[in-house]
């Protein structure tokens, strides 16, 4: 187990006074299977009453209004998480994640890549598993990109972004998730926290033996202590960490992120 503090800071810029801004936010960890999480404060700026609801996928979402006029939409999320994959809770079975969904759709790319991933796996010792077949699917996820900031957009699908060949955490996740259901797995989306990024991350859960194991195809790793789970769903559409809609005359955004993790020191 490991005691991890973590600041996330998100900065919005509008190049002119905007109103009737709307926005729902997903962007606080919660307390679940592999992390227990306190001492969550959150701001806003402007200030603004919050409404708190659990999503259908048992993320946290804010909702909030702000009517007046504003040239800047701040929040900022700290607290505590006790993160410890060594136990990790069972969670029922959820069928919904072992179908295609909107940006996991394979096309040749991802289809060629996925035989790839069969062919190795009939050759491959010790892959009885749902976490060792996985780990091959990591692997070869992998060696198909090149992380390359900016490459791709929140839009960019799997077959996109592997047909480029780059792309960014959300678009490893993407491919593996892809690539893990057509070869039989039962595989979620994660939108989380890891120390040294500087801003969210994103990785992949299986389901296996009632529980669900992380893996960072960005890095070719498992999960340990030092990720923190913010949101899971089916692709990243089901883990947007903040959206919003609001009134102006050609307004064009600006956007910065912070996001830092850290054992406390002693």
């Amino acid at each position: 187990m490991k005691k991890l503090v973590f600041d996330y800071r998100m900065k919005l810029s509008f190049s002119a006074p905007v109103t009737d801004h709307r926005f729902q936010l997903r962007c606080i960890p919660a307390t679940g299977p592999r992390q227990q999480v306190v001492d969550v404060e959150v701001s806003i700026d402007p200030d603004v009453e919050l409404e708190t609801t659990i999503d259908s996928f048992d993320s946290v979402v804010k909702t909030g209004y702000i009517a007046e006029e504003h040239d800047h939409f701040n929040y900022v999320v700290t607290g505590i998480a006790f993160v410890d994959n060594e136990h990790i809770k069972p969670e029922i079975y959820k069928p919904l994640y072992r179908f295609d969904s909107a940006l996991t759709v394979p096309g040749p790319t991802v289809t060629a890549l996925t035989e790839r991933c069969k062919e190795r796996l009939r050759h491959e010792p010790n892959t009885g598993s749902p976490v060792a077949v996985a780990q091959v699917v990591m692997d070869e996820v992998y060696k198909s990109f090149v992380y390359t900031p900016l490459s791709t957009t929140i839009r960019t699908t799997a077959e996109q972004a592997l047909a480029r060949g780059k792309g960014v955490c959300q678009d490893y996740a993407h491919v593996m998730l892809a690539v893990c259901r057509h070869v039989g797995l039962t595989a979620r989306y994660i939108a989380g926290l890891l120390g040294g990024e500087g801003a969210t991350h994103a990785w992949v859960e299986v389901y296996h033996k009632n529980r669900w194991i992380g893996l960072d195809p960005t890095h070719n790793r498992m999960v340990d202590d030092n990720y923190i789970t913010i949101a899971h769903g089916r692709d990243y559409r089901d883990c947007m960490l903040d959206i919003g809609i609001f009134s102006g005359v050609n307004v064009k955004q600006t956007q910065w992120v912070n996001a830092s993790v850290h054992e406390p020191r002693i």
